[in-house]
């Protein structure tokens, strides 16, 4: 159990924290939720120590150790990925190496049988004949081929290291888990399966995410950081956005009578302050003024983004035919003989595990990349905007924000391109700054805007909810969901897919089996959840994955 007490922490003259009192019990889940910037990662630290807290105390129960995901992705590069796992169990590792250097040693005393002895026995107790194991199955089950178990961490990608890290800290059943973003970086099947594993945990889990599907999947309970406070709310994701909605209605309901009271009272004040007869009338109500209290009635620091689509013209009935397409990217064959027919009010979700597959597909069809063969034919009356993956390029300029919206924008008013930059949180100052030092969850604001003003009937979009929180993911989630056109997107958001797309497909991975090769694909008109409960779905999955597994053997 982890125990906070009447907690604050200041950063400069700005309050992140003021007197927090929160109890973390065993078997619970715990959702930390709030706007960007609202401390939920250094709350995290403050659990785990890295941060040190201004007033207040943090307890942890007797001989409980604390797992911490880590964010350094390098620190461990001269580490195979197994052993980098182990060292989420510090006591573990350590004696697992004491003892390997005592047996490698070629003038074994009897001082050294002795400690072996007795490191033997440590390394039972605490489950060391079985870490190797526990550590391939966690890898295993966060989708790291079991070849890559042995490879040094300098050898994996990026996101082989984020599930490395991720395994490295559920690994040993700590006490105490702390999650920062848990499934950034993971696809859809790695995210089932790390909720399936945390759904089964039975200690104390605290974690971040924006994630709603993940949320509501594990946690059981919700705090929510806002104006320097966190409230506990019993529930997931869902019941606390319900209750939330509740509270906040009743606030802006109770603030807004108080200050119609405290109009009337200063009308009053005005009229009669100087009337002999009705003085003590205004001097009273003077103090009932006084003490009405409006600045402790607080709606939300939460600021939502504007997310509206708006097409220039009505769609017709042929919107795109793909015939045959090949693409191969140093010498990996990513799509082959792919078909397709995109109809009219389709918004399809394009998952499964082949994500360089899906990227290469939207390239193509924009013009990004040219096909190895194949071609591909849009109907006269589509417009399309794309949303890439990697947009980095877009940003590459001294430009201001406002001047670079304005290279996209139908009207060149400065006051019209900075309102719309307003209701995409872009205001006053923030509206000047240059593109090249934005974040993450600004140039995405920045793409969405662009693919706004577009215009278009149709919209391609490779993993939009990367850097976003939770306020632009639910209003960019609204905004595609009302959008009458066509969209063509992947995602690792599970509600997101599930709320938007009508239509399904999944790009198959390369394999020898006629009914799964290279760029066959699985098609269903239907939503996500029913998708992945389908029999005969499962089945054409189970065989395709089966049949790529062979070869790659």
């Amino acid at each position: 159990m982890i125990t906070v007490h009447d907690v604050s922490l200041n950063f400069g003259e700005r309050t992140l924290f003021k007197e927090v009192n929160l109890k973390f019990t065993p078997g619970n889940c715990y959702g930390i939720i709030g706007a960007n910037g609202a401390g939920k990662s250094t709350f995290l630290k403050i659990l785990s120590g890295e941060v040190e807290h201004d007033r207040g105390e943090i307890s942890v129960s007797s001989g409980q150790r604390i797992a911490v995901l880590k964010q350094d992705h390098f620190a461990f590069e001269e580490h195979t990925a197994l052993d980098t796992v182990i060292m989420g169990y510090p006591r573990l590792y350590q004696i697992q190496k004491e003892r390997e250097a005592i047996y490698a040693k070629e003038d074994f005393t009897e001082a050294d049988g002795m400690r072996a002895s007795e490191l033997e026995a440590d390394f039972a107790d605490l489950g060391g004949w079985e870490a190797e194991a526990q550590a391939g199955q966690l890898l295993s089950g966060l989708g790291l081929d079991e070849e890559d178990h042995g490879k040094l961490m300098a050898e994996l990608d990026e996101s082989k290291k984020v599930r490395v890290l991720l395994a490295q800290a559920l690994f040993g059943s700590p006490d105490i888990l702390l999650l920062d973003e848990p499934t950034n970086g993971l696809d859809l099947e790695s995210i089932s399966w790390l909720e399936d594993f945390l759904m089964n945990f039975p200690n104390t889990v605290i974690v971040v995410s924006h994630d709603r599907h993940f949320l509501n999947a594990v946690c059981t309970q919700i705090c929510d950081i806002d104006y320097g406070k966190i409230t506990p709310y019993s529930g997931n994701y869902d019941f606390w956005y319900q209750m939330s909605q509740m509270l906040q209605r009743q606030a802006r309901d109770q603030l807004k009578k108080r200050e119609e009271k405290a109009r009337e009272l200063k009308e009053f004040i005005q009229r009669f302050a100087s009337n002999a007869a009705k003085s003590r009338q205004a001097t009273s109500r003077k103090k009932v003024l006084e003490k009405l209290d409006l600045e402790n009635i607080t709606v939300t620091s939460r600021k939502f983004p504007y997310a509206g689509f708006k097409p220039d013209r009505e769609i017709g009935n042929n919107v795109l035919r793909i015939e045959n397409l090949g693409f191969a990217f140093e010498g990996t064959e990513l799509l082959k003989d792919f078909s397709l027919l995109v109809n009219r009010g389709d918004k399809i979700a394009f998952v499964g595990t082949e994500h360089v597959s899906k990227t290469a597909l939207f390239d193509i069809i924009t013009g990004t990349r040219k096909p190895d063969a194949g071609d591909y034919y849009w109907g006269q009356t589509t417009a399309f905007s794309y949303f890439p993956k990697e947009n980095s390029a877009f940003f590459d300029s001294g430009l201001s924000i406002t001047d670079w919206l304005k290279q996209y924008s139908p009207d060149q008013d400065e006051t019209y391109v900075r309102s719309f930059l307003g209701r995409m949180l872009f205001s006053g100052e923030e509206a000047l700054k240059p593109v090249k030092v934005l974040s993450g969850g600004e140039k995405v604001r920045c793409m969405l805007s662009k693919m706004m003003l577009s215009g278009a009937n149709v919209l391609i979009l490779d993993e939009p909810t990367n850097h976003l929180d939770l306020e632009a993911i639910t209003a960019l989630n609204e905004g595609l969901t009302a959008f009458p056109g066509v969209i063509l997107f992947n995602s690792h958001d599970h509600e997101f897919i599930n709320s938007i797309a009508n239509r399904i497909i999944e790009i198959l991975p390369q394999s020898g089996g006629r009914a799964s090769s290279a760029g066959a694909y699985i098609d269903r008109m239907m939503p996500f959840d029913d998708y992945l409960t389908d029999e005969s779905v499962k089945a054409l999955r189970a065989e395709a994955y089966h049949h790529a597994e062979r070869l790659r053997i």
